[in-house]
């Protein structure tokens, strides 16, 4: 949620005053966007990315209080559960070797925070699920010992009025129930923030729910849940029904689950703010002292307190994001579409693809979605969360009236998109050392079809058939893991297997 809040009992006249004060905030925001207030182009774009805790033995570690401590840093915060850390990046400007700074101030910054997890024997990984975590670490008692947290997950349960179920049938099949929304945190990503302005946000945000797919396909680093082999990313899943404030009757009548891909292309920042309000009913309804249209009439600018809280309960895939910095407003596209890692610079290979495709796409005279039905989006975002870097895409046909066809992510990528990605960059004003060589990167996993999660799903097949138990195998991949991120090398370039010291560990 991003945003500090206090504990306590809610009765009818909260629920009430929030629900009036949500409306006033969105009132507000459209009055901003009439009134042209928001802050000028910066092409600014920032970074956070959740993190894990994990011992030597390739488990995770419920130490986040200790090992923050030692950081003792305001670039790092809890996360949802025990395991849990986030790194927050200050926002850069596009251009120049951006993309080789930011490369530099993550490594610099998570090899800090490493050697102090260190003294509790414990280390720092990026990946998209743990694959070592068990039912038995996802529950409300390895909740982080932070009041939002404690009333999200309340409410929650509350709204739910029964255990959440998971069911999520991949490679294998996976069916178990929680009492809390634990299991949500085994869920960790990369959100990349892009400032825009109001008469470009729509195309962005539309350029961005095009390509959430091809992120997915190309980042895929999820594959193992509760020791199950499912999706090649099975995060979206597991994040849309553990959140998932829905019982049954209510998803059989299709209402929307509160993680939700979208249902149609945008014209508007405006009309995201207000679907969150018409189909997500409040769940912490928490009231700030701020009149926001009385500030509004006094030349002043309002926080939207409200409508930020409630937003911030809405996963959105590409969410977006009110701001206020130095008492300008100004509008985010965040894009929470990628796993985190494998390595600081599959990481940044990632971004770069992402903002110099979403710029490209975004300035088109034929804009993709124009041409690509929505629902195809939302066709892609399943086939590549199921199959990673082998899913087959629908994409627009060249020509005018050519409808769409089926083609394989990583010859889409190649033939069509790492251009338009370059171009993108150019765009932006990034060196072209930065661009080649992080595009580099992008090129060579399709060319050898190896992303974290085909490198995870081979390494532990070939250690079951090494004579390791699912879970000895489960746990040397995950030390294997952790012991290649710190090469710093990208993931296309490991060798599978476990070297003979994994084995034996």
């Amino acid at each position: 949620m991003g945003e500090k809040v206090a504990a306590g009992a809610f009765d009818l006249a909260d629920r009430q005053r929030y629900r009036k004060k949500l409306k006033e905030c969105l009132a507000a925001l459209r009055r901003l966007l009439e009134e042209e207030r928001f802050d000028r182009p910066r092409n600014l774009m920032g970074m956070e990315i959740e993190l894990n805790l994990v011992g030597p033995d390739g488990l995770p570690r419920m130490l986040n209080a200790e090992v923050l401590e030692r950081i003792a840093s305001g670039d790092f915060q809890t996360e949802l559960a025990l395991f849990n850390l986030e790194v927050n990046i200050a926002p850069h400007r596009l251009g120049g070797r951006v993309f080789d700074q930011l490369a530099e101030e993550l490594r610099t910054g998570l090899g800090y925070a490493h050697r102090k997890a260190n003294e509790v024997a414990a280390g720092i990984v990026m990946i998209g699920i743990l694959p070592t975590l068990g039912q038995d670490d996802l529950v409300s008692a390895n909740l982080s010992a932070v009041e939002r947290y404690t009333l999200l997950n309340d409410q929650m349960v509350a709204a739910r009025g029964e255990h959440f179920t998971l069911d999520i049938e991949g490679v294998e099949r996976l069916v178990c129930t929680s009492a809390s929304i634990a299991p949500e945190a085994a869920c960790t990503s990369v959100q990349l923030h892009l400032q825009v302005t109001p008469d470009r946000f729509a195309d962005v945000w539309n350029a961005a729910q095009a390509v959430a797919g091809v992120q997915i396909a190309l980042g895929a680093n999820a594959p193992f849940l509760f020791g199950h082999e499912l999706w090649r990313e099975s995060r979206p899943p597991l994040f849309l029904q553990s959140t998932d404030t829905r019982p049954p009757e209510l998803q059989a009548q299709g209402v929307r689950p509160r993680t939700w891909f979208g249902e149609r292309w945008i014209s508007s920042a405006y009309d995201l703010f207000e679907e969150n309000l018409r189909y997500f009913p409040p769940l912490l309804p928490i009231c700030d002292d701020e009149d926001a249209l009385r500030v509004l009439d006094e030349g002043g600018v309002p926080s939207l307190a409200e409508l930020t809280l409630h937003n911030g309960t809405v996963y959105r895939w590409n969410r977006p994001v009110y701001g206020v910095v130095d008492g300008v407003p100004h509008l985010r596209v965040e894009n929470r579409v990628l796993p985190a890692g494998p390595t600081v610079t599959d990481v940044i290979a990632n971004a770069a693809f992402y903002y110099g495709l979403v710029r490209a796409l975004a300035e088109d005279a034929r804009p993709v979605w124009t041409r690509l039905p929505f629902a195809a989006a939302a066709r892609n975002f399943d086939a590549a969360c199921r199959y990673g870097i082998d899913a087959e895409l629908e994409w627009p046909r060249a020509g005018r009236f050519a409808g769409t066809r089926r083609v394989p992510a990583v010859e889409l990528v190649q033939e069509e998109l790492l251009p338009l990605a370059a171009a993108g960059l150019d765009a932006w004003g990034v060196a072209p050392g930065d661009r080649d060589l992080y595009l580099g990167v992008i090129e060579e996993r399709c060319a050898r079809r190896v992303n974290g999660a085909s490198w995870q799903a081979a390494t532990y097949h070939r250690a079951v058939r090494g004579g390791l138990s699912r879970e000895e195998a489960l746990a040397a991949t995950t030390r294997r893991y952790c012991e290649l991120t710190e090469t710093g090398e990208p993931v296309h370039t490991w060798p599978v297997g476990l070297v003979p010291d994994a084995l034996a560990s």
